[in-house]
């Protein structure tokens, strides 16, 4: 079973990116799951979502403490609660930042054995869509990342999610798509 934990803050969508994936998997006949975990939380607070995805029915029903990926939605969370906390060791950790793979690495206080997927979302959104909201451009860098869907998987929950600002969503999933870079662990 694939197991997603999104980091993000109040508005940013990362509730929305983990239903996308659920979503999709689900009309790729896979077996999924999406859910998030607040409580009174307004726009700005931090907030985490989860997917499941998996080839047998999901009966397991509670956040993910040992996620196989770990995506961030805002850098800012970087310094203020432990994003990496419990990454398995195969895993990967997809983040929204301009920094580097050494700067991420001291910031987190990561060996070299974590695999990361760093991309500028936020610019990225800003660009295509006109507001630093980096949940469908996060979504590419996911993509990229593990390769369970493809980005032609997004694109028909995206379309009935956004509607007509879908183009601009999936123009930024797609690049962001393109240009992650992934650092593979020692």
């Amino acid at each position: 079973m694939l197991e997603i934990r999104f980091h993000g803050r109040g508005g940013q969508g990362a509730v929305t990116s983990a239903e996308m994936m659920a979503v999709a998997a689900i009309q790729k006949n896979k077996y999924a799951q999406a859910m998030p975990a607040f409580g009174a939380e307004r726009r700005g607070a931090p907030v985490l979502a989860f997917t499941r995805i998996d080839d047998s029915p999901v009966e397991v029903r509670q956040e993910i403490l040992e996620p196989d990926i770990v995506v961030v939605l805002d850098p800012n969370l970087l310094g203020s609660i432990p994003v990496a906390m419990g990454l398995k060791p195969t895993g990967v950790l997809v983040l929204n930042t301009s920094k580097p793979a050494a700067a991420i690495r001291k910031i987190l206080d990561l060996d070299g054995s974590t695999r990361l997927a760093l991309v500028d979302a936020t610019k990225i959104a800003r660009e295509l869509i006109g507001r630093p909201i980096t949940n469908t451009t996060m979504l590419g860098a996911l993509l990229k990342a593990d390769g369970v869907l493809d980005p032609e998987d997004l694109v028909e929950p995206l379309k009935e999610r956004f509607g007509k600002i879908a183009p601009r969503n999936i123009e930024a999933m797609n690049r962001a798509y393109k240009e992650t870079k992934i650092t593979e662990g020692a």
